[in-house]
Protein backbone atom coordinates (compact mmCIF):
# COMPACT_ATOMS: atom_id res chain seq x y z
CA UNK A 1 0.00 0.00 0.00
CA UNK A 2 2.83 2.49 0.96
CA UNK A 3 4.28 1.62 -2.80
CA UNK A 4 1.22 2.13 -4.65
CA UNK A 5 0.85 5.42 -2.73
CA UNK A 6 4.51 6.23 -3.31
CA UNK A 7 3.42 5.50 -6.82
CA UNK A 8 0.79 8.42 -7.03
CA UNK A 9 2.22 11.10 -4.90
CA UNK A 10 5.75 10.61 -7.60
CA UNK A 11 3.66 10.61 -10.27
CA UNK A 12 1.57 13.51 -9.46
CA UNK A 13 4.57 15.67 -9.32
CA UNK A 14 5.89 14.46 -12.84
CA UNK A 15 2.57 15.25 -14.14
CA UNK A 16 2.95 18.56 -13.15
CA UNK A 17 5.81 19.02 -15.09
CA UNK A 18 4.01 17.19 -18.30
CA UNK A 19 0.10 18.28 -17.46
CA UNK A 20 -1.96 17.53 -15.28
CA UNK A 21 -4.14 15.05 -18.00
CA UNK A 22 -1.19 12.88 -17.98
CA UNK A 23 -1.23 11.21 -14.32
CA UNK A 24 -2.24 7.85 -14.49
CA UNK A 25 -5.34 7.62 -12.87
CA UNK A 26 -6.39 10.02 -15.22
CA UNK A 27 -5.21 8.63 -18.08
CA UNK A 28 -5.93 4.81 -17.32
CA UNK A 29 -9.73 6.72 -16.46
CA UNK A 30 -9.96 8.39 -19.80
CA UNK A 31 -9.61 5.18 -21.50
CA UNK A 32 -12.24 3.43 -19.59
CA UNK A 33 -14.33 6.06 -20.52
CA UNK A 34 -13.48 5.52 -23.89
CA UNK A 35 -13.80 1.78 -24.37
CA UNK A 36 -17.05 1.77 -22.11
CA UNK A 37 -20.00 1.02 -24.12
CA UNK A 38 -23.10 3.58 -24.85
CA UNK A 39 -25.25 1.37 -22.55
CA UNK A 40 -22.80 1.48 -19.73
CA UNK A 41 -22.50 5.10 -19.93
CA UNK A 42 -26.21 5.46 -20.07
CA UNK A 43 -26.38 3.80 -16.42
CA UNK A 44 -23.61 5.67 -15.42
CA UNK A 45 -25.10 9.22 -15.80
CA UNK A 46 -28.09 7.97 -14.84
CA UNK A 47 -27.28 6.72 -11.69
CA UNK A 48 -24.36 8.69 -10.53
CA UNK A 49 -25.36 12.05 -12.41
CA UNK A 50 -22.49 14.47 -12.68
CA UNK A 51 -20.49 12.39 -10.04
CA UNK A 52 -19.75 9.96 -12.60
CA UNK A 53 -16.41 10.90 -12.73
CA UNK A 54 -15.83 10.58 -9.22
CA UNK A 55 -16.96 7.36 -9.35
CA UNK A 56 -14.53 6.33 -12.17
CA UNK A 57 -11.66 7.74 -10.30
CA UNK A 58 -12.79 5.98 -6.52
CA UNK A 59 -12.79 2.76 -8.32
CA UNK A 60 -9.43 2.52 -9.82
CA UNK A 61 -7.82 3.72 -6.79
CA UNK A 62 -9.63 0.88 -5.04
CA UNK A 63 -8.58 -1.95 -8.12
CA UNK A 64 -5.13 -0.15 -7.37
CA UNK A 65 -5.18 -0.60 -3.67
CA UNK A 66 -6.27 -4.36 -4.12
CA UNK A 67 -3.67 -4.92 -6.78
CA UNK A 68 -1.05 -3.04 -4.39
CA UNK A 69 -2.45 -5.52 -1.38
CA UNK A 70 -1.38 -8.82 -4.10
CA UNK A 71 1.75 -7.44 -4.79
CA UNK A 72 2.69 -6.68 -1.39
CA UNK A 73 1.92 -10.49 -0.60
CA UNK A 74 4.16 -11.45 -3.34
CA UNK A 75 6.77 -9.61 -2.03
CA UNK A 76 7.15 -10.93 0.94
CA UNK A 77 8.41 -14.56 -0.61
CA UNK A 78 9.41 -13.05 -3.82
CA UNK A 79 11.19 -9.59 -3.67
CA UNK A 80 12.00 -9.15 -7.29
CA UNK A 81 9.57 -10.45 -8.64
CA UNK A 82 6.91 -8.53 -6.34
CA UNK A 83 9.13 -5.24 -7.54
CA UNK A 84 9.17 -6.36 -10.81
CA UNK A 85 5.06 -6.95 -10.72
CA UNK A 86 4.86 -2.88 -9.76
CA UNK A 87 6.07 -2.16 -13.15
CA UNK A 88 2.53 -3.41 -14.57
CA UNK A 89 1.49 -0.29 -12.77
CA UNK A 90 3.19 1.98 -14.83
CA UNK A 91 2.99 -0.20 -18.44
CA UNK A 92 -1.12 0.22 -18.19
CA UNK A 93 -0.53 4.21 -17.54
CA UNK A 94 2.13 4.73 -19.66
CA UNK A 95 -0.35 2.73 -22.55
CA UNK A 96 -3.19 4.53 -21.26
CA UNK A 97 -1.72 8.16 -21.78
CA UNK A 98 -0.10 7.28 -25.14
CA UNK A 99 -3.48 5.92 -26.40
CA UNK A 100 -5.77 8.98 -25.44
CA UNK A 101 -6.78 11.09 -28.85
CA UNK A 102 -4.75 13.78 -27.32
CA UNK A 103 -2.05 11.66 -26.09
CA UNK A 104 1.79 13.24 -26.04
CA UNK A 105 5.21 11.54 -26.17
CA UNK A 106 5.68 12.93 -22.82
CA UNK A 107 2.46 11.88 -20.84
CA UNK A 108 4.09 8.36 -20.33
CA UNK A 109 6.16 9.91 -17.91
CA UNK A 110 4.15 9.94 -14.92
CA UNK A 111 3.38 6.19 -14.99
CA UNK A 112 6.68 5.10 -15.63
CA UNK A 113 8.96 7.42 -12.91
CA UNK A 114 6.05 6.25 -10.10
CA UNK A 115 6.06 2.77 -10.96
CA UNK A 116 10.01 2.90 -10.80
CA UNK A 117 10.07 4.80 -7.62
CA UNK A 118 7.27 2.53 -6.11
CA UNK A 119 9.30 -0.73 -6.80
CA UNK A 120 12.36 0.12 -5.42
CA UNK A 121 10.02 1.35 -2.22
CA UNK A 122 8.67 -1.97 -2.16
CA UNK A 123 12.22 -3.95 -2.73
CA UNK A 124 13.36 -2.18 0.10
CA UNK A 125 10.34 -2.18 2.51
CA UNK A 126 9.89 -6.23 1.76
CA UNK A 127 13.52 -6.54 2.47
CA UNK A 128 13.13 -5.15 5.57
CA UNK A 129 9.91 -7.63 6.60
CA UNK A 130 12.05 -10.86 5.26
CA UNK A 131 12.56 -12.98 8.18
CA UNK A 132 16.03 -12.67 9.84
CA UNK A 133 18.38 -15.70 9.82
CA UNK A 134 18.10 -18.54 12.36
CA UNK A 135 20.17 -21.76 13.62
CA UNK A 136 18.79 -24.79 12.52
CA UNK A 137 16.21 -26.17 15.20
CA UNK A 138 17.53 -28.99 17.28
CA UNK A 139 16.11 -32.33 17.95
CA UNK A 140 12.63 -31.40 19.53
CA UNK A 141 13.16 -27.40 19.20
CA UNK A 142 10.44 -25.44 17.26
CA UNK A 143 10.81 -25.09 13.50
CA UNK A 144 13.36 -22.15 12.38
CA UNK A 145 10.30 -20.53 10.62
CA UNK A 146 8.33 -20.03 13.80
CA UNK A 147 11.66 -18.57 15.81
CA UNK A 148 12.26 -16.22 12.97
CA UNK A 149 11.98 -12.32 13.11
CA UNK A 150 12.24 -9.18 11.16
CA UNK A 151 13.37 -5.84 10.88
CA UNK A 152 10.55 -4.27 12.92
CA UNK A 153 12.52 -1.06 14.06
CA UNK A 154 13.98 -0.46 10.45
CA UNK A 155 10.88 -1.35 8.78
CA UNK A 156 8.96 1.04 10.37
CA UNK A 157 11.26 3.88 9.73
CA UNK A 158 11.99 3.37 6.51
CA UNK A 159 7.91 3.37 5.68
CA UNK A 160 7.65 6.31 7.46
CA UNK A 161 10.23 7.91 5.65
CA UNK A 162 9.04 6.83 2.39
CA UNK A 163 5.14 7.90 3.16
CA UNK A 164 6.29 11.15 4.57
CA UNK A 165 8.57 11.83 1.34
CA UNK A 166 5.30 10.33 -0.87
CA UNK A 167 2.99 12.88 0.70
CA UNK A 168 5.48 15.53 0.14
CA UNK A 169 5.97 14.88 -3.54
CA UNK A 170 2.73 14.46 -3.93
CA UNK A 171 1.80 18.13 -2.24
CA UNK A 172 4.61 19.65 -4.26
CA UNK A 173 2.98 18.43 -7.46
CA UNK A 174 -0.60 19.90 -6.39
CA UNK A 175 1.06 23.16 -5.29
CA UNK A 176 2.81 22.98 -8.75
CA UNK A 177 -0.51 22.40 -11.10
CA UNK A 178 -2.28 24.85 -8.56
CA UNK A 179 0.63 27.22 -9.52
CA UNK A 180 0.05 26.71 -13.25
CA UNK A 181 -3.43 26.98 -13.13
CA UNK A 182 -3.67 30.18 -11.17
CA UNK A 183 -1.67 31.64 -14.58
CA UNK A 184 -4.19 30.04 -16.54
CA UNK A 185 -7.33 31.70 -14.39
CA UNK A 186 -5.64 34.42 -14.47
CA UNK A 187 -5.65 34.96 -18.00
CA UNK A 188 -9.80 34.35 -17.92
CA UNK A 189 -9.99 36.73 -15.24
CA UNK A 190 -8.06 39.64 -17.02
CA UNK A 191 -10.89 39.05 -19.97
CA UNK A 192 -13.46 41.96 -20.79
CA UNK A 193 -16.34 41.12 -23.50
CA UNK A 194 -17.42 43.59 -25.52
CA UNK A 195 -21.47 44.93 -25.71
CA UNK A 196 -22.60 42.48 -28.19
CA UNK A 197 -23.29 44.18 -31.37
CA UNK A 198 -26.45 42.13 -31.69
CA UNK A 199 -27.63 42.37 -27.88
CA UNK A 200 -30.29 39.49 -26.98
CA UNK A 201 -33.93 40.86 -26.35
CA UNK A 202 -35.23 41.72 -22.89
CA UNK A 203 -36.41 38.27 -21.51
CA UNK A 204 -40.44 38.95 -21.28
CA UNK A 205 -41.30 39.35 -17.09
CA UNK A 206 -43.55 37.11 -17.60
CA UNK A 207 -41.19 34.47 -18.81
CA UNK A 208 -40.80 33.18 -15.52
CA UNK A 209 -43.70 32.35 -13.50
CA UNK A 210 -41.90 32.79 -10.00
CA UNK A 211 -43.56 29.32 -8.70
CA UNK A 212 -41.60 27.80 -5.87
CA UNK A 213 -40.10 24.87 -6.82
CA UNK A 214 -40.30 25.74 -10.40
CA UNK A 215 -36.61 25.86 -12.29
CA UNK A 216 -35.69 29.42 -13.44
CA UNK A 217 -35.72 30.85 -16.70
CA UNK A 218 -31.83 31.23 -16.76
CA UNK A 219 -30.17 28.54 -15.18
CA UNK A 220 -27.02 30.27 -12.88
CA UNK A 221 -23.53 28.82 -14.21
CA UNK A 222 -22.73 27.12 -11.00
CA UNK A 223 -25.84 25.41 -11.36
CA UNK A 224 -25.76 24.46 -15.41
CA UNK A 225 -25.59 20.84 -16.02
CA UNK A 226 -22.46 19.57 -17.37
CA UNK A 227 -21.48 16.08 -18.63
CA UNK A 228 -18.63 14.91 -20.52
CA UNK A 229 -15.76 12.83 -20.64
CA UNK A 230 -13.17 14.72 -19.20
CA UNK A 231 -11.72 13.66 -15.76
CA UNK A 232 -9.58 16.56 -16.09
CA UNK A 233 -11.48 19.84 -17.16
CA UNK A 234 -8.94 21.71 -19.18
CA UNK A 235 -7.49 24.97 -18.23
CA UNK A 236 -6.62 26.80 -22.05
CA UNK A 237 -4.85 30.26 -21.96
CA UNK A 238 -6.73 32.35 -24.08
CA UNK A 239 -3.61 34.24 -25.14
CA UNK A 240 -2.05 30.83 -26.62
CA UNK A 241 -5.76 29.59 -27.85
CA UNK A 242 -6.10 28.91 -31.84
CA UNK A 243 -8.70 27.72 -33.90
CA UNK A 244 -8.30 26.43 -37.53
CA UNK A 245 -10.93 25.99 -40.08
CA UNK A 246 -9.99 23.63 -42.68
CA UNK A 247 -11.35 21.12 -44.63
CA UNK A 248 -13.26 19.63 -47.76
CA UNK A 249 -14.95 22.34 -49.55
CA UNK A 250 -13.08 24.91 -47.78
CA UNK A 251 -11.42 27.13 -50.25
CA UNK A 252 -9.42 29.96 -47.60
CA UNK A 253 -8.57 28.19 -44.76
CA UNK A 254 -8.65 29.96 -41.75
CA UNK A 255 -6.10 30.30 -38.12
CA UNK A 256 -7.85 32.37 -35.38
CA UNK A 257 -6.74 33.41 -32.24
CA UNK A 258 -9.20 34.88 -28.96
CA UNK A 259 -8.59 38.16 -29.42
CA UNK A 260 -9.59 38.22 -33.42
CA UNK A 261 -12.86 36.30 -32.32
CA UNK A 262 -13.52 39.29 -29.40
CA UNK A 263 -12.83 41.85 -32.30
CA UNK A 264 -15.41 40.46 -35.03
CA UNK A 265 -19.30 41.11 -34.25
CA UNK A 266 -20.70 39.18 -31.49
CA UNK A 267 -23.87 38.33 -31.30
CA UNK A 268 -26.15 37.40 -27.59
CA UNK A 269 -28.27 34.45 -27.60
CA UNK A 270 -30.61 33.27 -24.76
CA UNK A 271 -30.40 29.30 -25.59
CA UNK A 272 -31.37 26.14 -24.12
CA UNK A 273 -29.37 23.04 -24.37
CA UNK A 274 -30.05 19.33 -23.51
CA UNK A 275 -28.12 16.49 -23.26
CA UNK A 276 -28.59 13.53 -25.16
CA UNK A 277 -28.54 11.55 -21.63
CA UNK A 278 -31.02 13.09 -19.79
CA UNK A 279 -33.79 10.62 -19.42
CA UNK A 280 -38.08 11.43 -19.89
CA UNK A 281 -37.94 14.51 -16.63
CA UNK A 282 -34.12 14.14 -16.16
CA UNK A 283 -32.09 17.53 -14.78
CA UNK A 284 -29.95 17.80 -18.11
CA UNK A 285 -31.41 21.00 -19.18
CA UNK A 286 -30.61 24.94 -18.94
CA UNK A 287 -30.90 27.85 -20.10
CA UNK A 288 -28.41 30.63 -20.23
CA UNK A 289 -27.74 34.11 -22.23
CA UNK A 290 -24.61 33.45 -24.59
CA UNK A 291 -22.47 35.72 -26.17
CA UNK A 292 -20.21 34.81 -29.24
CA UNK A 293 -19.66 34.77 -33.07
CA UNK A 294 -21.73 32.97 -36.02
CA UNK A 295 -20.01 30.25 -36.66
CA UNK A 296 -21.90 30.59 -40.33
CA UNK A 297 -20.28 33.58 -41.27
CA UNK A 298 -17.05 32.22 -40.75
CA UNK A 299 -17.76 29.19 -42.84
CA UNK A 300 -18.85 31.59 -45.06
CA UNK A 301 -15.92 33.34 -45.18
CA UNK A 302 -13.43 30.28 -45.49
CA UNK A 303 -15.41 29.83 -48.64
CA UNK A 304 -17.93 26.88 -47.45
CA UNK A 305 -21.26 25.84 -48.69
CA UNK A 306 -23.75 24.23 -47.02
CA UNK A 307 -24.90 21.24 -49.11
CA UNK A 308 -28.49 22.44 -50.24
CA UNK A 309 -26.32 24.91 -51.78
CA UNK A 310 -23.40 22.76 -53.74
CA UNK A 311 -21.31 22.16 -51.09
CA UNK A 312 -19.31 19.28 -50.66
CA UNK A 313 -18.94 18.79 -47.26
CA UNK A 314 -22.33 17.85 -44.96
CA UNK A 315 -20.30 17.43 -41.58
CA UNK A 316 -18.36 19.64 -39.60
CA UNK A 317 -16.08 17.94 -37.28
CA UNK A 318 -15.04 19.94 -34.40
CA UNK A 319 -12.10 19.01 -32.20
CA UNK A 320 -11.65 19.62 -28.19
CA UNK A 321 -8.16 20.24 -26.91
CA UNK A 322 -9.18 16.89 -24.54
CA UNK A 323 -9.37 15.17 -27.89
CA UNK A 324 -13.16 15.04 -28.12
CA UNK A 325 -15.14 14.86 -31.43
CA UNK A 326 -18.20 16.09 -32.37
CA UNK A 327 -19.29 15.86 -35.55
CA UNK A 328 -22.29 18.37 -36.21
CA UNK A 329 -24.24 19.07 -39.73
CA UNK A 330 -23.47 21.54 -42.11
CA UNK A 331 -26.88 22.29 -43.18
CA UNK A 332 -28.10 23.43 -39.45
CA UNK A 333 -25.10 25.39 -38.69
CA UNK A 334 -25.64 27.12 -41.98
CA UNK A 335 -29.60 27.29 -42.41
CA UNK A 336 -29.98 30.85 -40.04
CA UNK A 337 -30.17 29.75 -36.79
CA UNK A 338 -28.00 30.94 -34.19
CA UNK A 339 -25.18 28.56 -34.11
CA UNK A 340 -22.15 30.38 -32.29
CA UNK A 341 -18.65 29.93 -31.52
CA UNK A 342 -19.15 31.10 -27.83
CA UNK A 343 -17.43 33.30 -25.67
CA UNK A 344 -19.31 34.40 -22.99
CA UNK A 345 -22.32 32.68 -20.66
CA UNK A 346 -24.65 34.22 -18.35
CA UNK A 347 -22.41 38.14 -18.87
CA UNK A 348 -19.39 36.29 -18.18
CA UNK A 349 -15.94 34.93 -20.43
CA UNK A 350 -17.29 30.92 -20.40
CA UNK A 351 -16.59 29.39 -17.02
CA UNK A 352 -13.82 26.82 -17.41
CA UNK A 353 -16.23 23.41 -16.95
CA UNK A 354 -18.48 24.78 -19.66
CA UNK A 355 -15.59 24.90 -22.44
CA UNK A 356 -13.21 28.25 -21.69
CA UNK A 357 -12.21 30.05 -23.44
CA UNK A 358 -14.17 29.23 -26.90
CA UNK A 359 -17.50 26.35 -26.78
CA UNK A 360 -19.52 25.54 -29.44
CA UNK A 361 -23.51 26.08 -29.37
CA UNK A 362 -25.75 25.18 -31.91
CA UNK A 363 -29.93 25.46 -30.81
CA UNK A 364 -32.01 22.30 -31.64
CA UNK A 365 -29.84 19.82 -31.22
CA UNK A 366 -28.20 17.38 -28.53
CA UNK A 367 -24.84 18.50 -27.23
CA UNK A 368 -23.37 15.14 -28.09
CA UNK A 369 -23.47 16.71 -32.05
CA UNK A 370 -23.33 20.36 -31.26
CA UNK A 371 -21.85 21.61 -28.58
CA UNK A 372 -18.22 20.98 -28.58
CA UNK A 373 -16.39 22.42 -25.48
CA UNK A 374 -12.77 23.69 -25.59
CA UNK A 375 -13.01 23.62 -28.98
CA UNK A 376 -9.84 24.17 -31.19
CA UNK A 377 -9.98 22.35 -34.59
CA UNK A 378 -12.62 22.39 -37.22
CA UNK A 379 -12.45 20.15 -40.28
CA UNK A 380 -15.24 19.93 -42.69
CA UNK A 381 -15.74 16.47 -44.33
CA UNK A 382 -18.74 13.95 -44.98
CA UNK A 383 -20.42 11.42 -42.45
CA UNK A 384 -19.77 8.47 -45.08
CA UNK A 385 -16.00 9.63 -44.67
CA UNK A 386 -15.75 10.01 -40.78
CA UNK A 387 -17.41 9.03 -37.03
CA UNK A 388 -17.39 11.29 -34.60
CA UNK A 389 -16.55 10.54 -30.93
CA UNK A 390 -19.95 8.99 -30.04
CA UNK A 391 -20.90 7.82 -33.59
CA UNK A 392 -18.39 5.19 -32.99
CA UNK A 393 -20.06 4.13 -29.99
CA UNK A 394 -23.69 3.62 -31.70
CA UNK A 395 -25.51 7.14 -31.04
CA UNK A 396 -27.20 8.68 -34.09
CA UNK A 397 -25.04 10.61 -36.36
CA UNK A 398 -27.93 13.33 -36.63
CA UNK A 399 -29.96 14.22 -33.13
CA UNK A 400 -32.08 17.05 -33.36
CA UNK A 401 -33.68 17.87 -29.52
CA UNK A 402 -37.24 15.87 -29.08
CA UNK A 403 -40.22 17.91 -27.79
CA UNK A 404 -39.77 17.50 -23.93
CA UNK A 405 -41.73 18.55 -20.93
CA UNK A 406 -40.94 18.17 -17.29
CA UNK A 407 -43.00 18.42 -14.16
CA UNK A 408 -40.88 20.59 -11.28
CA UNK A 409 -43.45 20.57 -8.78
CA UNK A 410 -44.92 18.99 -7.01
CA UNK A 411 -42.11 16.76 -6.26
CA UNK A 412 -42.24 12.71 -6.79
CA UNK A 413 -43.70 11.49 -3.56
CA UNK A 414 -44.95 14.69 -1.88
CA UNK A 415 -47.69 15.23 0.06
CA UNK A 416 -49.55 18.43 -0.95
CA UNK A 417 -53.18 19.09 0.99
CA UNK A 418 -56.16 19.28 -0.75
CA UNK A 419 -57.29 22.03 -2.68
CA UNK A 420 -55.60 24.10 -5.20
CA UNK A 421 -52.12 22.97 -6.13
CA UNK A 422 -50.36 24.14 -8.80
CA UNK A 423 -48.38 21.52 -11.36
CA UNK A 424 -46.04 23.37 -13.08
CA UNK A 425 -42.74 22.74 -15.20
CA UNK A 426 -40.22 23.25 -18.57
CA UNK A 427 -41.10 22.28 -21.81
CA UNK A 428 -38.66 22.53 -24.57
CA UNK A 429 -38.60 22.03 -28.34
CA UNK A 430 -35.00 24.34 -29.39
CA UNK A 431 -36.39 25.92 -32.72
CA UNK A 432 -38.84 24.68 -33.31
CA UNK A 433 -40.68 26.19 -29.84
CA UNK A 434 -43.65 25.13 -27.69
CA UNK A 435 -47.08 25.59 -28.76
CA UNK A 436 -49.11 23.86 -26.00
CA UNK A 437 -48.38 22.08 -22.39
CA UNK A 438 -50.96 19.42 -21.28
CA UNK A 439 -51.31 17.56 -18.17
CA UNK A 440 -53.68 14.45 -16.69
CA UNK A 441 -54.23 13.03 -13.54
CA UNK A 442 -54.60 9.10 -13.53
CA UNK A 443 -54.65 8.94 -15.99
CA UNK A 444 -58.56 11.18 -17.08
CA UNK A 445 -58.67 14.15 -19.49
CA UNK A 446 -55.94 16.13 -20.39
CA UNK A 447 -55.99 19.76 -19.26
CA UNK A 448 -54.46 22.76 -21.10
CA UNK A 449 -51.90 24.59 -18.86
CA UNK A 450 -50.89 27.94 -18.56
CA UNK A 451 -48.37 29.16 -20.61
CA UNK A 452 -45.38 31.74 -19.72
CA UNK A 453 -44.35 33.94 -21.97
CA UNK A 454 -42.03 32.91 -24.83
CA UNK A 455 -38.53 34.66 -25.20
CA UNK A 456 -37.85 32.74 -28.00
CA UNK A 457 -38.13 29.77 -29.89
CA UNK A 458 -34.73 28.27 -29.02
CA UNK A 459 -35.52 28.32 -24.85
CA UNK A 460 -37.91 26.14 -22.97
CA UNK A 461 -40.76 27.45 -22.12
CA UNK A 462 -42.20 27.62 -18.17
CA UNK A 463 -45.77 26.18 -17.38
CA UNK A 464 -48.69 25.94 -14.71
CA UNK A 465 -51.67 24.01 -14.42
CA UNK A 466 -53.90 24.82 -11.30
CA UNK A 467 -55.00 21.38 -9.92
CA UNK A 468 -57.83 20.48 -8.00
CA UNK A 469 -56.58 17.94 -5.98
CA UNK A 470 -58.60 15.83 -3.66
CA UNK A 471 -56.82 13.41 -1.34
CA UNK A 472 -55.19 10.16 -2.16
CA UNK A 473 -53.05 8.76 -4.52
CA UNK A 474 -52.74 10.50 -8.01
CA UNK A 475 -50.67 10.02 -10.75
CA UNK A 476 -50.19 13.29 -12.81
CA UNK A 477 -48.61 13.39 -16.10
CA UNK A 478 -47.66 15.96 -18.76
CA UNK A 479 -47.19 16.06 -22.27
CA UNK A 480 -46.11 19.26 -24.47
CA UNK A 481 -46.56 20.38 -28.22
CA UNK A 482 -44.01 22.32 -30.49
CA UNK A 483 -45.02 24.57 -33.21
CA UNK A 484 -44.89 22.00 -35.82
CA UNK A 485 -48.22 20.71 -34.08
CA UNK A 486 -46.29 17.52 -33.28
CA UNK A 487 -46.96 16.24 -29.76
CA UNK A 488 -44.31 14.21 -27.73
CA UNK A 489 -45.08 10.27 -27.64
CA UNK A 490 -46.15 8.05 -24.74
CA UNK A 491 -43.68 5.68 -25.70
CA UNK A 492 -40.96 5.79 -23.33
CA UNK A 493 -37.52 4.82 -24.96
CA UNK A 494 -34.20 5.46 -23.75
CA UNK A 495 -31.48 8.07 -24.35
CA UNK A 496 -29.42 5.64 -27.02
CA UNK A 497 -29.25 6.22 -29.82
CA UNK A 498 -30.66 10.08 -30.41
CA UNK A 499 -32.55 10.52 -27.19
CA UNK A 500 -35.44 9.59 -24.67
CA UNK A 501 -38.99 9.64 -25.15
CA UNK A 502 -42.23 9.64 -22.97
CA UNK A 503 -44.13 11.63 -20.45
CA UNK A 504 -42.92 12.60 -17.52
CA UNK A 505 -45.25 11.64 -14.54
CA UNK A 506 -44.96 12.25 -10.92
CA UNK A 507 -46.75 10.60 -8.02
CA UNK A 508 -48.09 12.42 -5.13
CA UNK A 509 -49.82 11.58 -1.84
CA UNK A 510 -52.76 14.08 -1.46
CA UNK A 511 -52.83 14.88 2.52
Amino acid sequence: MIAGFTALCVAELVAAAVRPEAGPVTAVGGAVIDRTPAAVKDFAVRNFGTDDKLVLQLGILVLLALFAMAVGILALRHRRTGAAAVLVFGVVGAVSAAGRPEGRPGDVLPSVVGALVAAGVLYLLAGRLAPADAPSPAAGETDAGEQSTFDRRGFVIAATAAAAASAGAGLLGRRLQASQLAGVSASRSDIALPSPASPAPPIPGAADLGIRGLSSFTTPNKDFYRVDTALVVPRVDADRWRLRIHGKGVARPVTLDFQDLLGRELIERDITLTCVSNQVGGPYVGTARWIGVRLADLLREAGVKPPSKGGTADQIVSRSVDGMTIGTPVEDVMDGRDALLAVGMNGEPLPFDHGFPVRMVVPGLYGYVSACKWIQDIELTTFDAYDAYWVKRDWSREAPIKTQSRIDTPRPFAAPRAGTVPVAGVAWAQHRGIARVEVRVDGGEWHTARLAAEAGRDTWRQWVWEWPATTGHHTLEVRATDRTGATQTDKRVGTVPDGATGWHSVVVDVT
